[in-house]
């Protein structure tokens, strides 16, 4: 049975790094079949999957072409470990809603029998906050059971998974979506595994993984390359191989309880006071 998993996180926090490095984890260590359908209209959701090569996406394809002529051989690629790879991509820019995008790119890629029964997990890397009805769609369609949502200790990335969490909440009873816990992708800013802790605790879910700061994950961006293709015996991909396993066995699925902004600014502010 295919596991349908989507990664929210604030822009910036390092969600589609983790997503890719941990699919390749899942492929390479744990002999899964992964497939990456990228959200977010940038289209840097499987960029080194595919080794630095531009994916022309689903959207650009639809608009030069039409939708009678899309298959899922002209819009999936496929990339390292045998990761299957779609981009929704967005409208042009200043025109329309990217959100639209993301629901007529998963709609299609259903229709078309994308993700097939051989596939283990389908991720979907989704932009941001929960703010736009079509970047929730993942979530409040059901399309995905699963979410797991990548934060660290800074304050806005604190935010942002509470309100990524209120957004689910809303959304847990219609779709039976839920959340599988909180990745930290750390920053190294002080008491940050002690913030995490807290904060994942009061949201009634797991910190499914603590990922340390490490130099060769840059090293691997700029190299086009995932950490384990790069490096698959450096100490950071054997972190991405943890964090892969944990999410392999999983089982603690949970409707989140999220903090009210006086509960987030009271705990931010606790771990804010340098001692």
């Amino acid at each position: 049975m295919t596991r349908k998993i989507a990664i929210y996180g604030k822009g910036g926090i390092g969600k589609s790094t983790t997503q890719q490095n941990t699919a390749s984890a899942m492929a390479y260590f744990h002999k899964k079949q992964v497939f990456i359908h990228g959200c977010d209209p940038k289209a840097d959701s499987t960029r080194m999957i595919l080794g630095g090569k531009p994916q022309e996406t689903l959207m650009d394809t639809l608009r030069e072409t039409g939708e009678e002529s899309i298959t899922v051989d002209s819009v999936v690629k496929t990339g390292y470990q045998g990761i299957r790879c779609v981009e929704s991509g967005g409208p042009e820019p200043g025109v329309g809603c990217a959100g639209r995008g993301v629901i007529t790119a998963i709609n299609l890629m259903e229709d078309l029998g994308a993700y097939t029964e051989d596939l283990d997990f389908v991720f979907f890397d989704v932009l941001g906050d929960v703010v736009c009805g079509g970047f929730a769609m993942p979530i409040r369609e059901g399309k995905a059971e699963e979410v797991y949502i990548v934060a660290s200790g800074e304050m806005m990335a604190i935010y942002a998974a509470n309100n990524i969490a209120r957004g689910m909440l809303k959304y847990a009873d219609q779709s039976g979506v839920r959340l599988g816990g909180i990745i930290c992708n750390s920053r190294n800013v002080d008491k940050e595994l002690e913030l995490m802790e807290e904060f994942t605790t009061k949201l009634g879910t797991q910190l499914i993984h603590f990922v340390p700061r490490d130099n060769i994950v840059q090293k691997a961006e700029f190299n086009k390359k995932s950490v384990i293709e790069f490096d698959a015996a450096s100490n950071q991909a054997n972190e991405y191989s943890e964090l892969a396993r944990k999410i392999i066995e999983n089982k603690s699925f949970v409707i989140p309880t999220p903090l009210t902004m006086d509960e987030l600014e009271d705990m931010v502010t606790k771990y804010g006071i340098v001692d």
